[in-house]
């Protein structure tokens, strides 16, 4: 017997960052979307825990203990006791490294595989529990939809959206380090007065309504100066993707993926040819969203 879930990326269209706490952690207000970007974690019982990998850059993807996707594993099983004698295969469609919290999808994804494989009949809320001590992304790959995240982008508040919007992706020539964007961040911000993070009301609003340009008008990342100081070609890219027609573009969380705003799916695909053509970025994929948060797909 095997389960399959299915899991998805996310955008994040408001990410507000407070000054560091004394734990190293920063207080966040995340709006996350879900867009339809998935990997599929099939889990199938074995001899002993272990992780295999197959798709887009696979090769970067870790397959020892320090895997997401083995953690949730290892962390339901000691919740329960049982032993976590699984092989995890994760079918990697979100980028790798990139800001679309691929590696928090895969976590939510095996998290969510095994408690079907083995009956647990964990609660929701103790899933979310096990996700929240795994990553701040983890509970949100989990719900999926449309939420904003606070604490440390943990603790979710689901979102009205009311309409699909259309995002086309651009994925760097490498990575970037999410603690080292913070740790620049701190950096940048040194001796500032940081505000506190707090939700937009109108970015809340037009993902409410369902209004593109509205919502373009309200996105931010306080990330992106910090993305872009580390990585200053991103700024090329992003470049690109305005000139194209993009009604907004920003560097996805912590990056180094740049996440444009499209009016419709039909402006998406020229904003994705154009960027092709652009020579500024490795690959681009579209998506649109709010999609499911992580679903199982069979047993």
């Amino acid at each position: 017997m095997s389960v399959t879930v299915r899991v998805p990326a996310k955008v994040n269209v408001q990410l507000a960052v407070g000054a560091a706490r004394p734990d190293g952690f920063h207080d966040l207000a995340n709006v996350f979307l879900a867009v339809g970007l998935h990997d599929e974690v099939t889990v199938t019982p074995a001899e002993e825990l272990r992780v295999t990998c197959e798709g887009p850059d696979a090769a970067q993807v870790p397959l020892d203990r320090t895997n997401l996707a083995a953690r949730a594993a290892l962390a339901l099983a000691g919740r329960y006791g049982i032993e976590p004698a699984v092989h995890l295969h994760i079918a990697k469609d979100i980028p790798v490294a990139g800001g679309m919290a691929g590696g928090s999808a895969d976590g939510a994804g095996a998290l969510l595989a095994c408690d079907a494989l083995w009956g647990t009949g964990a609660s929701r809320e103790e899933l979310l529990d096990i996700c929240a001590e795994l990553g701040s992304d983890v509970p949100f790959s989990l719900v999926g939809g449309a939420a904003l995240g606070t604490g440390r982008g943990e603790k979710l508040r689901p979102l009205d959206v009311g309409g699909d919007f259309s995002w086309v992706f651009a994925m760097a020539e490498r990575g970037l380090s999410t603690p080292a964007v913070f740790r620049e961040f701190d950096r940048l911000t040194a001796g500032l007065d940081v505000p506190e993070p707090v939700a937009s009301e109108a970015l809340l609003d037009a993902l409410a309504k369902g209004d593109p340009e509205a919502l373009a008008a309200a996105v931010s990342n306080d990330l992106q100066p910090a993305a872009l100081s580390l990585f200053p070609e991103l700024a090329d890219t992003l470049a690109a993707g305005s000139a194209a027609g993009a009604l907004a573009g920003l560097v996805s969380g912590s990056g180094p993926t740049t996440a444009f705003l499209a009016r419709d799916p039909g402006s998406a695909a020229k904003i994705a040819d154009a960027l092709r053509a652009s020579g500024t970025c490795r690959a681009v994929r579209t998506a649109s969203g709010p999609v499911p948060g992580a679903t199982v797909m069979g047993a």
